[in-house]
């Protein structure tokens, strides 16, 4: 079954995950209650071993699972901070050395890289491993006494490629508690998966195909070229990441399990602060609770406040990657919140003088759309391969006006035909249809209160506009998830 997996690959949206999600979902309610944690740890290895095939990535990640369980232990008696350092730090070593080795050989060494032993989900366990032992030595937590389940709350294959990263208390007792069989819960991670497929083939992957184009020859599409793949890029990374927390939110519905939101509409953000507070939530969370505040967060002052911004977004950017344009990544969406604090008066004073009210249509729509601009701009470094790309990209963006090649027919034709562009039109309308919604109410409740025939009505046409519709096929591969890379 693994030789199996591996020959046709293994991550979210192909058949083989969901074959073994088939399989161990009627298994997993068989077992007894108190033992259905362990299907999940079988599912979550089999998983792991086959989107993985180096016996050296496994022993790693057995080592880190083995190193930060003893030190959780070890703090349940001796509350030690050096315990508590050995045990971080140890934990955490393997992605440290990657980022800093990398970042500082790339000035020395130019394109040469090291060859990393990289476990899948790296970037992604270790800050879910930190969390845990905080929360034991702060007594927040009980520390795990089944090594077992330990391993279990670390490897839960729906989430350890790309989040949510979870606290223990959040969701360590939903995964060994063991939850009786609900038609709901079923019912809800399918709808959730339809939508993951819907947001990953009918969005993330459209856009990536103008996006990639573009990226791919910058110099030849300056100006408004450039713009608009910057706004499709943000679309993409926005549709991409919520589709891969969506399919694991539905993936783990089917066990009874509730993961965490990780956004929250984060395009309907009035500033890139508010930005913060609704994209990708739960590493938001954790830079805050963990690099933010215990470096003083905002109670020393302004000056140091700033510094604790830079500082944070700094450690987001080297979180990202082992690249100075990670780092720019992250000093500038430090800058923009420094700036946004330091003229918000002035700001607010200006809008008021030419009549714009706080709070009304205009003001709202400015201030997304600023928002929406200031990220997008942002993405340069995130998505450009390096530096020097980044400052052509931004060179070519500025140095050229060219708003009139949308009335180039060729314009349409950049990696897209038509079609696909009405496609991805279209879908957008959805998704801002469903995200207006979803402010208002639990569309989830909405649905499963309509008849049965609207309920399965909805849920096929879904299936079928996704097939007949979506970016997939012969002669294409499917996209890889962006996170999935960090």
């Amino acid at each position: 079954m693994i030789h199996m997996f591996r020959t046709f690959g293994m991550s979210y949206i192909t058949f083989p995950y969901y074959l073994l999600l088939a399989a161990a979902v009627p298994v997993y309610y068989i077992v007894p209650k108190n033992r259905r944690w362990v299907v999940l740890l079988a599912a979550s290895i089999l998983f792991y071993i086959s989107v993985i095939s180096d016996p050296k990535a496994w022993l790693l990640l057995g080592l880190t699972v083995c190193i930060s369980y003893a030190a959780g232990r070890i703090l349940q008696t001796k509350k030690s901070r050096a315990v508590l350092a050995a045990g971080i730090l140890l934990s955490a070593a393997p992605l440290l050395m990657i980022r800093l080795l990398d970042l500082f050989s790339g000035p020395i060494l130019g394109t040469i890289r090291f060859r990393w032993i990289v476990p899948v989900g790296l970037s992604f366990y270790t800050l879910q491993i930190v969390s845990y032992l905080a929360e034991v030595y702060r007594g927040k937590t009980d520390p795990v006494r089944n090594a077992g389940q330990y391993a279990l709350f670390i490897l839960f294959f729906p989430y350890i490629i790309q989040g949510p990263i979870h606290r223990h208390s959040e969701i360590f007792s939903q995964l060994v508690e063991g939850h009786g069989y609900k038609e709901e819960n079923i019912v809800r991670g399918a709808r959730l998966i339809l939508w993951g497929f819907f947001l990953k083939l009918m969005i993330a992957d459209k856009a990536a195909l103008y996006v990639d184009a573009v990226f791919a020859s910058s110099d030849s599409y300056p100006g408004f070229y450039t713009a608009a793949a910057l706004a499709l890029y943000s679309i993409q990374l926005y549709a991409d990441f919520l589709s891969c927390t969506t399919l694991s939110q539905g993936a783990a519905f089917l066990f009874g399990i509730r993961l965490i939101d990780n956004f929250d509409h984060p395009f309907f953000s009035l500033s890139v602060k508010e930005f913060w507070r609704r994209w990708h939530m739960s590493l938001s969370g954790w830079l805050k609770d963990y690099i933010y505040i215990p470096l003083g967060g905002s109670r020393r002052g302004k000056g140091r406040k700033y510094l604790n911004i830079i500082i944070t977004f700094i450690v987001s950017g080297l979180w990202h990657g082992g690249s100075l344009k990670f780092i720019l990544w992250g000093l500038m969406h430090a800058l923009y919140q420094i700036a946004g604090d330091l003229t918000m008066k002035v700001r607010e004073a200006f809008l008021k003088l030419i009549g714009i009210r706080n709070g009304s249509l205009v003001y709202r729509a400015l201030k997304r759309t600023g928002t929406f601009i200031l990220v997008s701009l942002a993405w340069i470094p995130f998505r450009a391969g390096s530096l020097t790309q980044s400052y052509a990209i931004l060179r070519g963006l500025f140095r050229y006006f060219n708003p009139w090649v949308i009335l180039d027919p060729g314009y349409l034709e950049i990696g897209m035909d038509r079609s696909d562009w009405r496609v991805l039109i279209l879908s957008l309308a959805v998704l801002y249809f469903v995200s207006r919604t979803q402010e208002k109410l639990d569309l989830n409740e909405a649905v499963s209160r309509q008849s049965l025939v609207v309920r399965w009505g909805v849920f096929i046409l879904g299936i079928a506009v996704i097939y007949v519709f979506g970016t997939y096929g012969a002669g294409y591969a499917a996209q890889n998830f962006i996170y999935g890379g960090f």
